[in-house]
């Protein structure tokens, strides 16, 4: 290692403010808070630090500030692929706040995220809460000692992120009704999940409006199998088309109905939703967009923001999503004769 690259014994941030000519506190927020300051100045600052081979201290700055410089993010199931482009956005906006991300996988349990959050919360300065399926008591609780942010989760008085599927959804049920689908399907997502509830209400109320028929079968947690295996109660409700929670779900859904015989989208049309697998489908599958990116970049900024400003105001954002039309919607003609492949029609509700 260069002797350049090495700290040198006995360097200060005195030190380094004098020779860069700029204030202690300048030097401090290089490091700690470099969004505060110019990115010249940041620039600056460190490769003078780098010259003197001085390294800012965190574990110093957390016994004298009470900031450990952490932040952490907490999701029901880090497998799902809605939630690992939602991270990475939001560690590289931690990123220039100089904040480290902690991530907490909650296994799709409110009483585990509970547990995370307790564990965390003496190690970080804030938390994003991602599809939270805490009750709205303990999260509000928690804001009242931490900054929290929440993504996909709409609770007043606390700042969230919200990706709004209802333009997409809308888009679906009537792109399904030009192709001449008169009942679908909804393939729910957990009931404690924000998201599947906005689907839910904005499915029945669009296809009530549009004139068509929703059954809505439950699948439990989100998963490939699930999806596979809601195929039977598809089947016997008679539909021709079917919307899914996401598109993990359809994934499986394509599964099923090609161990039945029943060809996408001739026979049957399917729509996912968060738009994670279209390139690993076959055919293509049609889904709503997600912003997943999106929404974890806005959500580091608004927690950034509310660790320089505790009470900046419980800003509420929203993303709005569209449908992405691909392979698996089609009219709905075959669907009638497909059904000979599968057994007796019956309905599906819950």
């Amino acid at each position: 290692m260069s002797p350049r690259m090495r700290r040198a014994p006995g360097v200060t941030i005195g030190d380094v403010a004098a020779a860069a000519e700029v204030s202690r506190s300048t030097v401090s927020r290089a490091f700690t808070r470099p969004q505060l300051l110019s990115p010249e100045t940041v620039d600056h600052v460190r490769a003078v630090a780098a010259r003197l081979g001085y390294v800012g201290n965190q574990a110093a700055r957390a016994l004298s500030t009470g900031r450990f410089g952490n932040i952490a993010v907490v999701v029901p199931d880090i497998a799902n692929p809605f939630f690992p482009p939602l991270v990475r956005s939001l560690q590289l906006a931690a990123e220039t706040a100089d904040l480290a991300v902690f991530l907490g996988d909650s296994d799709e349990s409110a009483e585990r995220e509970a547990k995370l959050i307790a564990r965390l919360a003496p190690q970080v300065e804030g938390f994003v809460l991602a599809s939270p399926r805490l009750s709205e008591e303990l999260i509000r609780e928690l804001a009242a000692t931490r900054p929290v942010v929440l993504v996909n989760r709409d609770l007043d008085g606390i700042p969230r992120v919200l990706i709004d599927s209802s333009g997409g959804m809308t888009e679906a049920v009537m792109l399904l009704k030009k192709l001449g689908h008169q009942r679908l399907a909804y393939l729910a997502g957990p009931r404690d999940s924000w998201s599947d509830q906005q689907r839910r209400a904005v499915l029945t109320q669009t296809s009530d409006a549009a004139g068509l028929t929703v059954e809505i079968i439950e699948v439990g947690r989100p998963s490939y199998a699930a999806g596979r295996d809601s195929v039977s109660a598809v089947v016997r409700s008679g539909a021709t088309a079917a919307i899914a929670f996401d598109d993990v779900v359809s994934q499986g859904v394509l599964a099923g109905l090609e161990l039945r015989g029943i060809s996408v989208p001739s026979d049957f049309s399917l729509v996912g939703c968060d738009d994670t697998l279209a390139a690993l489908t076959t055919p293509a599958l049609t889904s709503v967009s997600a912003g997943a990116a999106i929404a974890g970049t806005a959500a580091a900024k608004l927690l950034i923001h509310l660790l320089d400003a505790p009470d900046p105001g419980a800003e509420r954002i929203a993303i709005e999503t569209h449908l992405v039309i691909r392979a698996t919607t089609s009219g709905s003609a075959r669907m009638q004769n497909s059904r000979s492949h599968s057994g007796p029609s019956g309905r599906t509700t819950s």
